[in-house]
């Protein structure tokens, strides 16, 4: 059971001031349509703002117009009344009922058409992007030549290559999983209640539930090497530039801040692992240690709080 959700008096007034976000506004629209405590908010929120006298005027001229309709109404009704007894029309006895048979003669067919969709089903729609398209591709050819370099060319620093590089693979995905760019349909998305942070977050998700299980698995068919961290040791730093991506995203959007980040990235950490010979060691220092692990695990946590305090800006189209 969920809770019944209604329109507060404060979001009333914002959307009577056209304040509320764009999700809001279509979810009071939507919502005041069946629930008429909250319609008759709303209407008072509007009439005590900016806007009523405009819509007083125009209530009146609407009764008036109603009150002429109501007044030749009869007069009408008669002549039409005449016309279909003149015509042979019905006798005025009501109809005879003839059971069940009848009720259910007369009950209205269900609408032909595919069923609703299942939630399994609107869960992977709203995924949508982060499905499919060159980054998936691109992933499993990563995660493809990683193996064949080790196995295939015998090239021994695979594995810290690959750790190096896989925290902002998945930046690349959650990149390339919103926005218009991404989404024909993205204004249309992005307006509804599903839309803005709710939407973003289900497809980083979706991008990590792909990312996470094929690099780590490919990292831990490598061959081990001394001082090389854990096939799960970027997982933290991973999550942590994921989140720090969606917050940065709020202010800049979430192509800009994939690019600064996983740049910033590769030119810090994947640098040093391709140019130095001590890049084992270097690696083992950014990712692997308790104390390492619970930085990362302390920044994940102050930019999901950003993301959270920033959650608003994501409600106005064209921010990502």
């Amino acid at each position: 059971m969920t809770t019944p959700w209604h329109v507060t008096a404060g979001l009333a007034d914002r959307y009577a001031r056209g304040a509320a976000p764009e999700p809001d506004a279509w979810s009071v629209e939507k919502h005041v349509e069946t629930c008429g405590a909250c319609a008759v908010r709303v209407s008072d929120a509007v009439r005590a703002g900016s806007a009523g006298p405009a819509l007083a005027d125009l209530r009146a001229a609407l009764l008036d117009e109603v009150g002429r309709e109501a007044a030749t109404a009869p007069a009408r009704a008669g002549r039409l009344r005449a016309r279909i007894q003149g015509a042979g029309g019905a006798s005025n006895a009501p109809a005879r009922r003839d059971g069940p048979a009848v009720a259910r003669a007369e009950r209205p067919a269900r609408p032909a058409g595919p069923r609703p969709p299942t939630r399994l089903a609107r869960v992977v729609w709203a995924a949508g992007p982060a499905l499919r398209g060159a980054w998936l591709g691109s992933l499993v050819a990563v995660a493809v030549a990683a193996l064949g370099l080790a196995y295939g060319a015998g090239f021994r620093d695979v594995r810290p290559l690959l750790l190096a590089v896989a925290p902002v693979l998945p930046l690349a995905g959650v990149a390339l999983s919103y926005g218009r760019h991404a989404d024909p349909m993205d204004e249309i998305v992005a307006a509804t209640p599903s839309g803005g942070l709710r939407l973003l977050l289900t497809r980083t998700a979706a991008v990590l539930a792909v990312s996470v299980p094929l690099l780590t698995a490919a990292g831990a068919l490598l061959p081990a090497a001394p001082g090389v961290p854990g096939a799960a040791a970027w997982l933290l730093p991973g999550l942590a530039l994921a989140l720090a991506t969606l917050a940065l995203g709020s202010f800049v959007g979430c192509r800009a801040a994939a690019a600064t980040l996983g740049g910033g990235w590769l030119l810090a950490v994947t640098g040093p692992v391709l140019g130095r010979p001590g890049a084992t060691a270097e690696l083992a220092r950014l990712l692997s240690g308790p104390a390492v692990q619970g930085a990362w695990a302390a920044a994940a946590a102050v930019c999901a709080g950003l993301l959270a305090l920033r959650r608003r800006s994501f409600d106005h189209l064209g921010n990502l």
